[in-house]
């Protein structure tokens, strides 16, 4: 179950990273940028795991990480344009199943 989970979270990861790097592209020649911090409850309780979101989120251009509470499980991350949660953290369900 573990090593599937892995599989899934790499794909979507690096799917997550090739839609953000273009969208950061035309965001930096056409200009509309919205820089924000979304401050989000994560669902996963594991330490380990709470770094690998954080990293993970920070490696997908437009976003970064610049606080993690992990006895609160919350993380602010700042956005280069308004973006919903769903959008920052697509491979969160596939973290939890690898540490949880």
């Amino acid at each position: 179950m573990r090593l599937l989970a892995t599989i899934g979270y790499l794909a979507v990861l690096i799917k997550a990273i090739t839609e953000s790097w273009v969208d950061v592209v035309r965001r930096s020649i056409n200009g509309k940028i919205e820089p924000q911090i979304i401050e989000m409850e994560s669902i996963i309780e594991n330490p380990t795991g709470l770094i690998l979101l954080s990293w993970s989120i920070t490696a997908t251009p437009g976003t970064l990480v610049i606080d993690l509470l992990p006895e609160e499980r919350k993380l602010k991350v700042a956005v280069i344009s308004p973006r919903s949660r769903e959008d920052i953290v697509p491979f969160e369900p596939y973290i939890k199943k690898m540490f949880d």
